[in-house]
């Protein structure tokens, strides 16, 4: 099998990680996102990921807690989750590097372009934390911005739903299911893909988005082979 892609950034929700539970960590999710990483980066795939922390803690949880504060948690949140799938991937013999964009020396390394890009050249997965380090951010702003940062192929979206819709799948049975978009056609119509910051981002320096589900058979795996499935986000 031959990949399309050489060097992928993968976006993973942090609810997503938690599975039937909706909180936490779920050993069955990570140890089948895992599987995959293995397959991929045996392809000589380059692999970065970003994940999300809202399996932990998301926005300010209904309370009136100042933005910046409940950011800063949120953060802390996504490296919980990193060291998580760090040490899950590195049981698969596979070396692998957190890097943060806030300091914390003592569990992870700083983020650092250059040394994230010596990283990939060593065979490492590389994961980065803490979003873009500065609050107002989302992780999808993050994930854009790392994949500019690393030249990557395309952004890998995986959700909890299987693409890009008109309206909620899950509250509507009508919603229609787009199988490709423009950054465009997101951002004027407001559709709820990824936030406005990351499709401009995306759009600018020509990173090309797939959204899908991550619980479909061998998602991750049947992206990075440019297997058709999901909503493809570009250009044109």
């Amino acid at each position: 099998m031959q990949p399309k892609y050489k060097r992928v950034l993968l976006k993973l929700s942090g609810e997503a990680l938690a599975g039937d539970r909706h909180f936490g960590l779920n050993e069955e999710v990570i140890s089948e996102v895992v599987d995959q990483l293995v397959r991929v980066h045996g392809m000589g795939v380059e692999i970065a990921l970003v994940i999300g922390g809202g399996n932990f803690w998301r926005g300010r949880q209904g309370t009136n807690m100042d933005r910046t504060t409940a950011d800063h948690m949120g953060m802390l949140a996504t490296v919980m989750n990193s060291l998580a799938m760090m040490d899950a991937i590195e049981k698969r013999g596979i070396p692998t590097r957190v890097q943060t964009a806030l300091n914390m020396v003592s569990v992870a390394e700083p983020y650092i372009l250059r040394k994230a890009l010596r990283h990939f050249e060593k065979g490492r997965i590389v994961i980065m934390a803490c979003g873009t380090g500065n609050p107002y951010c989302s992780t999808d702003t993050a994930a854009a911005q790392r994949a500019c940062e690393i030249d990557a192929d395309v952004l890998l979206m995986a959700k909890n739903v299987d693409g890009i819709y008109d309206s909620d799948p899950r509250t509507n049975p009508d919603a229609k299911k787009y199988e490709h978009l423009t950054f465009r056609e997101v951002v004027n119509g407001g559709l709820k893909a990824m936030d406005a910051t990351a499709a401009t981002m995306c759009m600018e320096n020509n990173i090309p988005v797939l959204a899908f589900a991550l619980g479909e058979k061998d998602s991750i795996l049947r992206a990075v082979l440019g297997e058709k499935l999901g909503t493809l986000i570009s250009n044109d």
